[in-house]
């Protein structure tokens, strides 16, 4: 049982991921060009006016899925019985 932040900061990703929210996934907004310096390649998707899109993670911090608007992440995730929350 974890019991103090510092327990809760030196956490695994599985275990982060396995701690009862299995099917829960996190939506955050992400700026194209950062993605690009990443080698995200996402010539064929449409970037809106500003550069901004929305990438689904799992638990650990896995990105599953860029789209480009919040509410196509949130209706994707659902699609697939995943329970998506915002991260700011």
């Amino acid at each position: 049982m974890i019991t103090t932040t510092e327990e809760f900061r030196t956490i695994s990703p599985e275990a982060l991921a396995a701690l009862g929210a299995p099917k829960m996934v996190y939506v955050r907004e992400v700026d194209a060009k950062a993605l690009q310096a990443e080698g995200v390649d996402f010539e064929n998707m449409a970037v809106p006016a500003g550069g901004k899109l929305f990438a689904v993670h799992a638990a650990n911090g896995q990105r599953m899925a860029l789209v480009n608007d919040r509410e196509a992440a949130f209706f994707a995730a659902r699609q697939h019985d995943l329970e998506p929350v915002s991260v700011h």
